[in-house]
């Protein structure tokens, strides 16, 4: 095996708060994690780059923002694979030399309208769905092929949960009945651990891949994980001192998508008739969850111990966004720019890590964005200079974070973005810019934009917005032109579609 390159073990989870691994809330149950984080480096800063799955995951593998690449919601992605902006990072991986083997969830959207998916570099791949749900993808071992009958049990449990498990039945989440392997990360865990003892190429690095679908909701969760915790522990919803959410991004997009509106409606009736304790147990479930996975990657690390694999590693994990847990009257799900749903828990840990910096927490601004330049940079790849992002182990740092929200982008059914609310955040100080309504006829109304400023140290909540005291406009203005530069600068450096797929044109031409 060639022993130059580092092992690369990516993990990661979906919608996991930055605060839900130990290090960071003692309440929670992540003895896996809380490893990697004593024998690695913990960004406490870092943010992901749209507060939801697609958009986030495809500029997390492309290296972009999500402008950029024109995945802006749920409801965008790439279905074309000769209209890809880069080689997403599976494929950088398996060009540098390395065997790729993917397991779970990675949101491509790519199999709702092609007739070709591709598994995008993976030549090992499972996926923890049916053939039909839109995620086929070429190559893929699909849990609804080699265990229909259980992912039938799968679905039976959860079916009041409503569309991606999100409706109120979903948070409420129940006890699960279910063997573990019938669950959805349950079978993609077993069918990562069985190549692990049977499939490694003992001649290649290894580039593995394990993104599992929870913590996100549903919640239903084996007892054993839910067994880890007293419901007395658990702190109840911390709740603002107003009801209505009125002058924010988040109150703009629910007058844009009225079904948005509803179904926080929906939650917020039921959550605020609950007990204290029926909240709490919501709170339970999800962290259960986490505990859940954690034994997954235990597991997964003791295999890759075993083969001495983690003698030259990296080993990575991050969420694609976080989970607002029923903050800000009874939100639920992310969707929204609030530090609960972007900010992301982010680790690099293992043998790769100098030893003076494992146990370390870095606080410089961090993005889901640096994946790509610092595993290409791991892997000795050349440095794309296009992408935004930075070397996660290098010199280099921002003066801030960037993350752009869309709206949900849908609204009865129809297909419709909200204006662009955009962030800027550092340690200290977060600035929000939006505008109100659809994006339809947004350029003729730029001056009525709107602002929320928050001080994060003395209000973590972001409930006190300072945008318009007079007191704060110095720090206003100021965030206000780093966040201007920062995008004309990220735009000036590309991507230029010229690039990717005219200059081979032109070179034809030319012949």
């Amino acid at each position: 095996m060639e022993t130059s390159k580092p092992n690369i073990i990516f993990f990661m989870t979906d919608q996991q708060r930055w605060d839900c691994i130990g290090k960071f809330n003692s309440h929670i149950k992540t003895p896996t994690l809380d490893k990697l984080a004593e024998r690695g480096i913990v960004y406490s800063q870092a943010v992901c780059q749209a507060p939801m799955c697609v958009p986030s995951r495809s500029s997390m593998m492309f290296g972009y923002y999500p402008s950029q690449l024109g995945v802006r919601t749920n409801h965008g992605g790439f279905y074309d694979e000769k209209l890809l902006p880069s080689d997403p990072l599976p494929e950088l991986m398996r060009k540098a030399g390395y065997q790729t083997a993917g397991f779970g969830k990675t949101h491509w959207n790519h199999g709702l309208k092609t007739d070709n998916p591709s598994a995008r570099g993976f030549e090992v791949r499972a996926v923890g769905l049916a053939r039909d749900s839109g995620h086929y993808e070429e190559g893929a071992v699909m849990m609804g092929d080699v265990e229909p009958k259980g992912l039938r049990q799968y679905y039976e449990e959860t079916k009041s949960y409503g569309g991606g498990e999100e409706n109120a039945n979903g948070y409420i989440g129940c006890t699960s009945e279910l063997p573990m392997h019938l669950h959805r990360d349950g079978w993609v865990a077993e069918q990562c651990l069985e190549f692990l003892d049977e499939g490694l190429d003992p001649q290649r690095p290894l580039f593995l891949y394990l993104s599992f679908l929870k913590p996100h909701a549903g919640f239903n969760v084996p007892k054993q994980f839910e067994d880890l915790y007293d419901i007395n522990d658990i702190p109840d919803i911390p709740q603002p001192p107003w009801e209505d959410e009125n002058g924010t991004h988040l109150a703009a997009t629910d007058e844009v998508s009225e079904s948005s509106r509803q179904q926080y409606l929906e939650k917020k009736q039921v959550w605020s008739e609950m007990t204290p304790e029926e909240r709490k147990r919501t709170t339970l479930r999800y962290w259960a969850n986490c505990s859940w996975l954690d034994h997954y990657f235990r597991r997964a690390l003791e295999k890759l111990e075993s083969q001495g694999r983690l003698d030259n590693a990296l080993i990575v994990f991050v969420s694609d966004h976080g989970e607002m847990l029923g903050e800000r009257a009874y939100r639920f799900s992310k969707y929204c720019l609030y530090d609960s749903s972007v900010r992301v828990p982010m680790i690099l840990s293992g043998s790769y890590i100098p030893e003076p910096l494992r146990g370390t927490i870095d606080e410089r601004p961090a993005e889901l964005v640096d994946l790509v330049p610092t595993l290409a940079e791991v892997a000795g790849l050349p440095r794309n200079p296009q992408l935004p992002g930075l070397d996660l182990l290098g010199a280099r740092q921002r003066a801030g974070t960037f993350c752009e929200f869309h709206g949900k982008g849908y609204s009865n059914k129809l297909s419709i973005h909200s204006a662009p609310s955009l962030m800027w955040r550092k340690k200290e100080w977060k600035l929000i810019m939006y505008l109100p309504g659809a994006i339809e006829d947004a350029i003729g109304r730029v001056d009525r934009f709107q602002g929320e400023l928050y001080h994060l140290t003395d209000d973590p909540n972001e409930w006190n917005n300072l945008y318009d005291d007079e007191a704060y406009s110095a720090i206003r203005e100021r965030m206000t032109a780093e966040l201007l530069m920062h995008l004309a600068c990220v735009w000036a450096k590309g991507p230029f579609f010229y690039d990717r797929h005219g200059l081979e044109a032109l070179e034809n031409a030319a012949q």
